[in-house]
């Protein structure tokens, strides 16, 4: 049985449709260890004061500030140094070492630099300090109560250590989006390379899921049907088999076993993309076209959107943005989203380089980064300025 007609859905619309339901997948508790890039599904509170003491900011010699005044390079003002037990009283300072509670009687810190030593036990200041200097006051980074991380915030280097500093061992995070892949095609798996399936896997990673399924399954609208009614997963992902014609049966069998919502859209590459549900718990499903750059971009600008969200990140593109001008002009049909590839110059403009529908995914092999030129648009002139997305 043939396929399905494609429409021309706009990538808004399918965008919106995506909004419309895609949330946060349900938390879980994992070990702070095996948190970084995971997203807070609440906010973390501190439990104590952070720092829970006075402490020194910096290597050096723990005083009062006052008697420091008047201190030079020509006038060394000794302090007797004794141990931080026996807490600071006139002419006395405390060796400390950053991260050390200040001692009772102190107030600041002297750097080592600041300082000389004199004869043995005696350390020279040379330099005045006010009270507070390098001094890390109770509470200065977290009161209480008070909120250390918000929810919703991806967990970085940053992130994990503060949160290891407050003592946090475990935290609540957005659980990662279950991902099923089908890879549709008529030939075996080994009769030819594969690009699509370790490239779903990569792009799934990234986005904060977890690939918990890929397989190769034949395009017929029944193997593809049965498949479809156990989807075991948050989301689902066809690859193959989208388009109009007689072998391509994605889009009939999803229809035969839930709901195919969009057929077509308005993307190049990647216009035979689709979306819809499986009738088995309504599980989300996209169809991505099996070339290679249109199964790229359909799942960047369509399905990743899905799985960014469930992974409880911001569902924009996970590129870095540049304002830039076009080298040369850019040529694009009205009414059409095109992503195109370009390459940045060294006198900071980008050149387009050949499409993907011509060079694959060499184009964004050999590229630096992409422009998409929204369906309003016939392309930009030469000199124009361009909003660049760059590869990391």
């Amino acid at each position: 049985m043939g396929g399905a007609s494609c429409g021309r859905a706009r990538v808004g619309d399918v965008a919106a449709w995506i909004d419309a339901w895609a949330a946060p997948v349900a938390a879980e508790d994992v070990p702070l260890a095996e948190a970084a890039g995971r997203v807070l599904a609440a906010a973390v509170q501190a439990e104590a004061d952070l720092p829970q003491l006075d402490r020194a900011a910096a290597d050096g010699f723990a005083l009062v500030a006052d008697e420091t005044m008047g201190a030079g390079a020509y006038n060394p003002l000794p302090f007797r140094l004794v141990p931080a037990s026996a807490g600071v009283q006139p002419g006395h300072a405390v060796a400390v070492e950053s991260g050390d509670p200040l001692p009772a009687g102190a107030d600041a810190v002297v750097r080592l630099e600041h300082a000389a030593p004199d004869v043995p036990g005696i350390m020279a200041i040379i330099a005045p300090v006010a009270a507070g200097n390098e001094v890390e006051r109770a509470g200065s980074h977290a009161a209480r109560g008070g909120v250390l991380v918000a929810g919703g915030r991806r967990l970085g280097p940053g992130e994990i250590g503060l949160l290891g500093a407050a003592d946090v061992a475990r935290v609540s995070v957005v659980g990662r989006p279950r991902v099923r892949c089908l890879l549709a095609a008529d030939r075996q798996p080994r009769a030819t390379h594969d690009a699509n399936g370790p490239m779903l896997a990569a792009l799934v990673e990234r986005d904060g899921g977890v690939m918990v399924g890929r397989r190769h399954v034949k395009r017929s609208r029944a193997v593809l049907r049965d498949a479809l009614g156990s989807p075991e997963a948050d989301i689902v992902l066809v690859a193959g088999g989208t388009g109009p014609g007689a072998g391509d049966t994605a889009a009939a069998a999803l229809a035969d076993t839930g709901e195919l919502a969009i057929h077509g859209v308005a993307l190049r590459p990647g216009e035979t993309a689709g979306a819809g549900r499986a009738a088995a718990g309504g599980v989300p499903v996209f169809l991505l076209p099996g070339t290679p750059p249109a199964c790229l971009w359909a799942y960047e600008l369509l399905a990743g959107r899905a799985i960014r969200r469930l992974a409880g990140r911001s569902p924009t593109l996970p590129f870095a943005t540049r304002e830039m001008r076009l080298g040369r002009k850019i040529v694009s049909e009205i009414g059409m989203t095109e992503v195109c590839p370009v390459r940045c110059n060294a006198d900071g403009q980008v050149e387009p380089l050949a499409p993907f529908t011509e060079t694959g995914l060499v184009a964004a092999a050999e590229g630096d980064g992409f422009v998409i030129v929204p369906e309003a648009s016939e392309g930009y002139p030469q000199g124009a300025p361009v909003t660049v997305h760059l590869y990391p």
